[in-house]
């Protein structure tokens, strides 16, 4: 199972969707929310059956004064399942993003293997980035890690690009487009070319 989610200004404020996965299903879900979009994303993914699967990605990036907020409630409630969760945002100007995930480990949901990372990177003074995970394991004999980081551009990568002749505006894109590319990796075949061009020239005025 797929589902990609395109957050744009044209779209709607709010997406919802709750996602049930028997024994043996796997979903594989992208998120990219691109500027000027404010609303929120709250996705649900049920494991309700042995050997299910869910991988989710995120990417964001908000250049303005947008208000986003993504949530996702990843619920492990049977053994042997696995997820992987990886967002990864930037935020300029006066935007306002948050980030809040929950990976639930029912009593008997032994042998679960949950993994969530959020990472983020701060692109002005002014905009402001909540990130935060979270994990509820009310089972033994599970792994199950969660991270976050909330930060800016790299200044000793910007200096060892910009000793060998890449200009500093060109050092900053390169590294932004790095930094997103893990997820953007993820999106759609069809549309993943197009839209990484999109995202590219969007941090190129940004």
């Amino acid at each position: 199972m797929k589902r990609f989610y395109l957050l744009t200004p044209e779209g709607p404020e709010a997406v919802s969707e709750r996602i049930p996965l028997g024994e043996g299903e796997s979903l594989e879900a992208c998120v990219l929310a691109l500027p000027g979009y404010s609303g929120s994303l709250n996705l649900t993914v049920d494991l309700e059956g042995r050997g299910a699967s869910a991988e989710i990605y995120g990417a964001y990036l908000c250049t303005g004064s947008e208000d986003l907020s993504l949530r996702v409630d990843m619920n492990h409630n049977v053994p042997s399942c696995h997820s992987r969760q990886l967002f990864k945002g930037i935020a300029g100007g006066m935007a306002k993003a948050a980030f809040r995930g929950l990976v639930k480990v029912a009593k008997d949901a032994v042998q679960t293997e949950a993994y969530q990372e959020t990472h983020n990177i701060l692109a002005s003074d002014a905009a402001r980035i909540e990130a935060d995970p979270q994990l509820e394991i009310y089972a033994d004999d599970v792994q199950c890690s969660h991270g976050a980081t909330v930060g800016h551009l790299d200044e000793l990568a910007q200096y060892y690009m910009r000793s060998r002749g890449i200009p500093e505006r060109e050092a900053r894109v390169l590294q932004m487009i790095s930094f997103l590319a893990p997820v953007l990796q993820h999106l759609p075949e069809e549309v993943r070319k197009d839209l990484t061009a999109r995202v590219e020239s969007e941090l190129r005025a940004l």
